[in-house]
């Protein structure tokens, strides 16, 4: 499966999808939409673990944004509001806001993008989380999007 995401990220055709027409986003999107998280519409992910949340663009963002250059994140112990801007990701082609999916304050922030802005695409579930929050309102966890309905919105957006 990693292959194929990386194929798809670098356009690359692979012989298992030769049988679908070059424009088909399906494969893509579902390559790249872990089950267990939250998603927003904005496209940033949640992980919520204990009395911690994980936060950071997905997949399908990343692949949108190109090749990262550059991330501004907040300060530890600064509140972030669910739907506000925390912080920017600076790409070859734009720079984008990031977007809190809930609020809280800022436990812990991923100083390796500075140097290493590049995992927000080689890793963006992992090695390439940005932020983790101490949520203030768990419940706003339960409006966010699971995977399969984010698989749903990335295809409907793909196909407009």
């Amino acid at each position: 499966m990693w292959a194929s995401s990386i194929a798809n990220a670098l356009r690359v055709s692979t012989a298992s999808r030769t049988s679908f027409p070059p424009a088909f986003s399906l494969t893509r999107c579902f390559s790249t939409v872990l089950e267990g998280l939250k998603y927003a519409s904005s496209h940033e992910w949640v992980r919520h673990e204990g009395s911690v949340a994980t936060v950071g663009i997905t997949d399908h963002a990343q692949d949108h944004l190109g090749e990262v250059v550059f991330v501004d994140l907040p300060e530890t112990g600064t509140s972030v509001s669910s739907g506000s801007s925390f912080g920017a990701v600076e790409s070859v082609k734009a720079t984008s806001d990031i977007n809190s999916p809930i609020s809280g304050e800022i436990v812990e922030v991923n100083t390796k993008l500075t140097e290493t802005p590049g995992l927000v695409n080689s890793s963006p579930y992992e090695d390439g989380w940005m932020i983790k929050v101490k949520p203030s309102s768990p419940s706003e966890l339960e409006s966010l999007m699971g995977a399969k309905e984010y698989t749903k919105f990335c295809e409907e957006e793909e196909s407009h």
